[in-house]
């Protein structure tokens, strides 16, 4: 697959990406995102009636577009052909498979184990709090 890896110009009135995500556990939610996968919590706001929301550092976000062939490319690879969700939240972290591990132990649902892409990662597939679809990758090339 070609790469185009041409340089951002930061012309973009965009400056932050952020999935807003309806946690109605959000204690797990939380407790998952924030202490399993280890993202930084960067704000924490409460309102009337028990109205919580904690914002958590990503890091570096984009947005990935692809097309109904190459979604079913990566379920090929990826998780053994099980079709994506229409929203798939990917996580690039240092070591797929022990993130994998702590995910899982946490209550995170196994979809398809670490596999090593033909585009250089490995990908892992899981079911997560908050009714996510995540992909844990790591850039082995």
């Amino acid at each position: 697959m070609e790469n185009n890896n041409t340089p951002p110009q930061n012309t973009s009135p965009v400056r932050q990406l952020r999935l807003v995500v309806h946690a109605e556990d959000f204690e797990s939610a939380l407790t998952f995102y924030r202490d399993v996968l280890r993202l930084p919590e960067e704000a924490a706001y409460e309102g009337d009636g028990d109205a919580r929301v904690g914002i958590l550092d990503a890091g570096r976000a984009t947005l990935e577009l692809a097309n109904t062939e190459q979604v079913r490319m990566i379920d090929s690879v990826e998780a053994q052909g099980q079709p994506s969700a229409r929203l798939r939240v990917a996580f690039e972290v240092d070591d797929a498979a022990i993130h994998t591990q702590q995910a899982t132990a946490a209550g995170a649902q196994l979809t398809a184990e670490p596999t090593l892409t033909p585009w250089g990662s490995l990908n892992s597939r899981l079911e997560a709090p908050a009714g996510l679809q995540i992909t844990l990758f790591q850039d082995v090339a």
